[in-house]
Parts: structure tokens; sequence; C-alpha cells
């Protein structure tokens, strides 16, 4: 499946967010989205699930156009920056509803193991973002959208993460964004960089210090 997003027009009170979008994402492939704080990185990813609306957008699925928002379908699963679950569902009640085995999890993350009956409220920002990343990745879905997903983890979290991460796109097109650049070069298969409005796709590493996104020698 090859998800296309193009032609976006994105304004806030005139001042232009978004303008001179395309992006392409296809199931095998982690697409890395790069940019400054504050670029407009989040709002792409919210006009692809459908829960912001711009002036113009076209999307496409396998050159099909999408005309209602991707939210309606059961195609797409989305992790955003703000916490996700509810603070009074149990992780029991969580994964049974995005349809995740709670075992797999723990045999990953031992250190859960006595959380089942847990309410979301009880965990650590880390543990609560832990778990809203594992679920949104693991639920039965076709594309997904991941914003910030290794903020307050600890390295090793963010180590097994980007192993499922690498194992579930084989049968999913994943899109994700951090601040944490190494983390989205180390787990894309493709990047785009989101600078100026626009997105440019970046063919070798190198054009990011070019634009001006990283600084000279950062990758070396």
């Amino acid at each position: 499946m090859i998800l296309e997003i193009d032609n976006v027009e994105l304004y806030f009170k005139n001042k232009t967010i978004l303008n001179g979008i395309y992006l392409k994402a296809e199931t095998g492939k982690v697409t890395g989205i790069l940019g400054s704080n504050g670029c407009g990185k989040s709002c792409l990813l919210q006009i692809i699930f459908g829960s912001l609306k711009p002036k113009y957008k076209l999307i496409r699925i396998d050159n099909s156009p999408i005309l209602k928002p991707l939210y309606q379908t059961n195609l797409i699963k989305y992790l955003p920056q703000h916490a996700l679950i509810p603070k009074h569902l149990s992780l029991k009640h969580i994964f049974k509803l995005y349809e995740v085995d709670w075992q797999e999890f723990i045999t990953i993350f031992e250190e859960f193991k006595l959380c089942e009956t847990f309410k979301s409220k009880q965990l650590s920002g880390g543990q609560a973002r832990l778990v809203e990343t594992y679920i949104v990745l693991k639920s039965p879905s076709k594309i997904v959208l991941l914003d910030e997903p290794f903020s307050h983890l600890a390295p090793l979290h963010i180590e097994k993460l980007s192993a499922i991460i690498e194992k579930e796109k084989v049968n999913k097109a994943i899109i994700i964004t951090d601040h944490f650049y190494n983390n989205i070069i180390e787990s894309s298969d493709d990047i785009y960089l989101l600078k100026n409005g626009a997105t440019k796709r970046i063919d070798n590493l190198l054009e990011l210090e070019d634009y001006k996104y990283l600084s000279q020698g950062s990758l070396t």
C-alpha cells in the first residue's frame, strides 16, 4: 500500500504553516519527518490523520483519492504528542480496546508484569508513553503515525521500540517524527525535511547540513 499526501495548504491567522508539501509512505518502510520545533510536523500528521482540516490537501492511497478523514476508517492509528489513553482505564482494558496482546507486551517489557490492572494514571510519564507507543504500533492497522514516540523514554526502551518499529513495518506504512533526530535517521528508510512550510526528500544525509537543519560536522 502506498499513501501519498500532496498540495497541502495550511494557514493560521494569515500565517503560512504548510504550503508545498509532498510525502509518500508505503508498506514495508518507515518514513521519517525531520524539522525544527514549530515547523509544522505535528500539523502535517494531524492533516494526514484527518483531525486538522487545512485549506487544501490531496491524500491518495494506491493512487485513489481519499475524500473522507482517514480516522473514520480502520486503516490508521495515530500517536499524538499529548497523552493518548484515558487516565481512568486499566491497562487490561486499553490493550483489549486496541486489540493488542498483553502477554506479548510483558514478554518484551517484563517490568510491567504486575501492572495489568493498573490505571494509566498510576504510570509514570515514561511508562505511559511506552504503553501508548506500543499499542499504536501493534494495533491491527495499515498506517501508523508516531509523533514524538521516544519522548521521556529510557535508552533501553527506545532500543526495544525501534526493534518493534522495524518488525511492524513489514505489514504497515509507518510515519515517524521526533526531536531526537538520530533515532529518526536510524529508524527510517525514507526521510523528509520540513522547512519553510515545504517538504524536501533527503537522499543524502549530508543534505541535512546543507539545508542548515544540522550544523556542519554533526553527522561525522
